[in-house]
């Protein structure tokens, strides 16, 4: 009882206090880096499924774990590209706003960098720095983000254009931006008429576990066989492998056909 008293008393005692004041050092605390917590879920996983089902087992979640994180990251880069051409579009029509009012294109394209963000943002900005030092404001576009290398191209050979043989800017820029929102429609498109495939293709990888399901209710104990190690463990990574080539291969032709 007395050392239960003890312990209470010491976690009350150091229990935080909105009114303490900590040093700075003290308060200072560390951030961790973003790849731990995916690496120490990772091998929690890993060591489950060995217990589990062994070797083979381990492979095949390793093979449906990368190609979902693949899959995953994909959705996340053509989610951000979808955004980063939003802004784009967005600072080309402020650029061409400011042109068509008499403002210079250092200044246009100031304001539409502070109009806009992410890597239109970047590149504005970029193109106004240039200019107001006397370079050329379509090498501060074209150098700015892999990402969208063929939208900043396109952008920075028009106003490459205007710039060697006199024409007007804004024209030129409206150019380009209709052709970019053509494009995004396009894709979106696309897109639409591609979800069909792709979730048939997700239907058809998934029928593998819902038939291993139906095979355990009914009794057959196929996980017995699939995580008992031997010609069963080999059959659950050739089987993992196969579904998972099929999703990338599924993704790799829709992708072809949007891009």
């Amino acid at each position: 009882m007395t050392a239960a008293l003890l312990v209470l008393a010491a976690a009350v005692s150091l229990w935080p206090n909105g009114f303490r004041r900590f040093p700075r050092a003290v308060r200072t605390v560390s951030i961790a880096p973003r790849w731990i917590v995916p690496v120490c879920c990772a091998v929690i996983a890993a060591v489950t499924v060995w217990l589990f089902g062994g070797i083979w087992a381990v492979s095949a979640a390793a093979v449906a774990g990368s190609t979902g994180w693949r899959r995953y990251r994909r959705r996340l880069e053509r989610d951000r590209r979808a955004d980063e051409l939003n802004w784009l579009a967005t600072g080309v029509e402020v650029v061409i706003g400011e042109l068509r009012v008499g403002s210079h294109p250092a200044t246009a394209s100031a304001v539409a960098a502070d109009e806009c963000g992410g890597i239109a943002s970047a590149a504005l900005r970029g193109a106004a720095s240039r200019s107001r030092l006397g370079g050329r404001p379509a090498d501060g576009i074209a150098s700015s983000d892999p990402l969208l290398d063929p939208e900043l191209n396109r952008l920075a050979a028009a106003w490459r254009v205007a710039d060697e043989h006199g024409l007007a800017l804004a024209e030129l820029l409206d150019a380009v931006r209709e052709d970019m929102l053509g494009r995004r429609r396009f894709r979106e498109r696309t897109d639409a008429s591609l979800a069909g495939a792709r979730a048939t293709a997700l239907v058809l990888a998934g029928l593998p576990i819902l038939g291993v399901a139906l095979g355990q209710l009914m009794g057959a104990n196929p996980l017995h066989i699939l995580l008992g190690g031997g010609l069963g463990g080999m059959l659950l990574l050739i089987g993992t492998a196969l579904g998972c080539a099929g999703l990338l291969w599924t993704d790799a032709i829709t992708g072809t056909v949007t891009t």
